[in-house]
């Protein structure tokens, strides 16, 4: 699927770190952050999360909800947070079907091999559940700061 902004996400009903299916649906904040990364635990997704995490009292005060999403397990989710004291919701998408809807389920290559794995790629999502950005190919430092500021730019307008 070629998504781009303005158009409306797809729908996904995943495992949540917090114990809880969470359905795109049941998602009723002014604006959703999700972000897909490849693997809990890994220096460049941990910094994500860290960042996310110091961040999201400011996004709730924006009525903005964020959610990590990873082929990882719950148990993995788990341990990732305890271990960094993390604030934020992860989601399980094991079998990969929702980062494939996204369009993050990607051919790379790392130093001449090629494999299949998740895109580092950022949506923020209206109410409507319609996209107002995306960031492809993310560089970890100073994204979430700069998600912020894009989520503040558009509540001011």
């Amino acid at each position: 699927m070629n998504l781009e902004e303005g158009k409306k996400i797809p729908a996904f009903n995943l495992d949540g770190s917090n114990g809880k299916k969470i359905k795109l649906s049941d998602i009723g904040t002014e604006n959703i952050v999700i972000y897909f990364y490849p693997k809990d635990d890994t220096p460049g997704c941990t910094n994500q999360a860290k960042d996310f995490s110091k961040l999201k009292s400011k996004f709730s005060k924006l009525n903005s909800e964020i959610f990590g999403i990873s082929p990882d397990s719950i148990e993995k989710h788990k341990k990732f947070i305890t271990k960094h004291n993390l604030k934020i919701i992860l989601l399980a998408d094991e079998e990969n079907k929702t980062s494939i809807k996204y369009g993050v389920w990607k051919e790379k290559n790392l130093y001449g091999k090629k494999y299949m794995g998740i895109e580092r790629t950022t949506f923020l999502v209206n109410k409507d559940k319609r996209i107002i950005k995306i960031w492809k190919k993310v560089r970890v430092n100073g994204h979430a700061e700069e998600v912020l500021e894009v989520l503040k730019e558009i509540q001011n307008s």
